[in-house]
Parts: structure tokens; sequence; C-alpha cells
């Protein structure tokens, strides 16, 4: 048992560290003025899954529920 906690304990630490390398990659979402009259409705917000900034975005979440998943399991008493 206790090699299984120091795997899921390293696993852990290196979802935390691409999780916060992935959060620091993403762009901000600062639409500015156009957003209110619906001019940020542009092809690349239309296709967003398709783009870099659409699988930044699936990758934050896939992270982050391995992260509560691996929180969760390591607090777990055994």
């Amino acid at each position: 048992m206790a090699t299984l906690k120091v795997v899921l304990t390293v696993l852990y630490a290196l979802i935390c560290i691409a999780l916060i390398v992935v959060v620091i990659m993403q762009e901000g979402k600062q639409a500015g003025l156009g957003a209110i009259s619906g001019m940020a409705d542009t092809y690349w917000g239309k296709n967003k899954s398709r783009s870099i900034e659409g699988k930044l975005e699936m990758a934050t979440k896939i992270l982050a529920a391995f992260f509560i998943l691996l929180s969760v399991l390591l607090n777990l008493s055994w």
C-alpha cells in the first residue's frame, strides 16, 4: 500500500504542474465592447473546440477532474 501511495503522490504532483502550465498558457476572456454588439462571434468563436484555445480548455477540464479524483484518493485513510 505504501508503494501505491508514493506512485499516486508522484502522479498527483505531475498533474498539479501540468494543470498550472495549461492554465497559464490560456488567453484571457476579455472580449471588450465587441461582445456587447455580437462582434465577438467570429469564425474562431464558432469553431473554438478545434482551436488551440479549445484544446487547452479541454485539457484543463480533464486535468482538473484527475486532480480532484487523486485528491480524494490520497486523503482516504487506507
